[in-house]
């Protein structure tokens, strides 16, 4: 088994022992954390992402945003382009869709459409992090494409579980790295 992989099966079994309890006191942590940065303050147009096998609960983090009265964007995967992300407005009562890998989208619509260009905030979910902003995702490199498109424009802000950190990670030339990771017990930075 290569690395990348023993990682992603090590990682996403620890999180998903992670107890109910300790996943709402972590996201409950993560969204007081993500609402008090400065780009997210000022930001009107965040990307978020449904928490799918254990990833750190997003729900907190956009109901915050609405709080705020920010524009919340889900990903969608792109219907034509193959591996890349479309991202549209996220409201209460959006029409979703399950993806062929069983996770949560908006039905896909248009006039809901931003382009990720214009996007203020990206949130990214994430298997593993280290401490040099280093990201393993799933292996599709949906994010790393969208990410090389929305740089410098967008913020990338990793949301994790403290057991998701890994050092060092395995990268590649095309993986992206990001501006923030934020963990219940602590926010890493790394200055553009």
């Amino acid at each position: 088994m290569q690395p990348r992989q023993q990682i992603r099966q090590t990682i996403r079994h620890a999180r998903r022992q992670l107890s109910r309890k300790q996943q709402t006191e972590a996201a409950q942590k993560v969204a007081a954390r993500f609402m008090a940065l400065p780009d997210v303050m000022n930001a009107q147009r965040i990307a978020l992402y449904l928490s799918f096998d254990g990833e750190l609960d997003t729900q907190p983090v956009i109901k915050a945003c609405w709080q705020a009265e920010k524009n919340v964007y889900l990903p969608v995967i792109h219907p034509f382009s193959h591996g890349h992300l479309l991202f549209l407005q996220y409201h209460p009562h959006t029409r979703m869709r399950i993806n062929r890998y069983g996770i949560s989208e908006p039905t896909l619509d248009i006039r809901t459409l931003t382009p990720s260009s214009k996007l203020d905030v990206i949130a990214t979910p994430l298997v593993a992090f280290d401490a040099d902003g280093q990201r393993l995702g799933m292996g599709g490199g949906y994010y790393d494409r969208t990410l090389g498109l929305c740089a410098p424009n967008s913020t990338a802000i990793g949301l994790a579980h403290d057991c998701q950190h890994w050092h060092p990670l395995p990268s590649e030339q095309w993986d992206m790295p990001l501006s923030h990771i934020l963990t219940p017990s602590q926010h890493w930075h790394w200055p553009a």
